[in-house]
């Protein structure tokens, strides 16, 4: 089994000496949903990772999403994603998901954008309303192309690297929305 280190510890090993709570489990092919709620209904920001264990299995990681409150100015949703690819590039399809979501989430972001950051912030790509975008044709074909027009989404091609993913509301409005990572590699 591949060893994964955190800055130099076992990234379970966290939840033995704080208030961080872990999983370790071997998952077979599937979709999965991870629920973080606060302890006595506790609120503030949380952080979900995945990580591939035993990353020469030849097991992929499709697609992650989450969703989250988007409020103004550093209050906006986050989702980071490494690129490891061993060596080489990947093409992956980022989203920010709002009003396709009404009237299940009943405060769902209404018109959502979003902005693209890859190693030491460099801006990589940003789009509001998806089918402004100069790649929309291989957004539609891609299968999952977003539902409403307001909705963004940015297809890369990108290196192994980190990427961080910011969806805001378009004139500082708020709401509820989802950040979505489709691999295409």
């Amino acid at each position: 089994m591949t060893r994964l280190l955190v800055n130099g510890r076992d990234p379970c090993a966290f939840s033995r000496s704080t208030n961080f709570a872990s999983l370790r489990r071997v998952l077979n092919s599937g979709p999965y949903t991870a629920i973080v709620r606060g302890a006595d209904d506790t609120t503030g920001i949380a952080l979900v990772e995945a990580y591939d264990r035993n990353a020469g299995n030849g097991a992929q990681l499709a697609n992650i999403s989450t969703r989250g409150v988007v409020e103004r100015d550093e209050n906006v949703l986050i989702g980071g994603f490494i690129v490891s690819s061993e060596g080489r590039g990947s093409r992956v399809l980022v989203r920010a998901i709002g009003p396709s979501t009404k009237p299940q989430v009943p405060d769902a972001l209404d018109n959502p954008e979003l902005e693209l950051f890859g190693r030491n912030g460099t801006a990589v790509g940003y789009n509001d309303n998806w089918k402004d975008s100069p790649r929309r044709s291989e957004i539609e074909n891609s299968g999952v192309a977003p539902t409403n027009d307001a909705e963004s989404a940015v297809l890369l091609d990108v290196t192994p690297a980190p990427y961080t993913a910011i969806v805001r509301g378009v004139n500082d409005t708020t709401g509820v929305a989802l950040v979505e990572v489709y691999n295409f590699d």
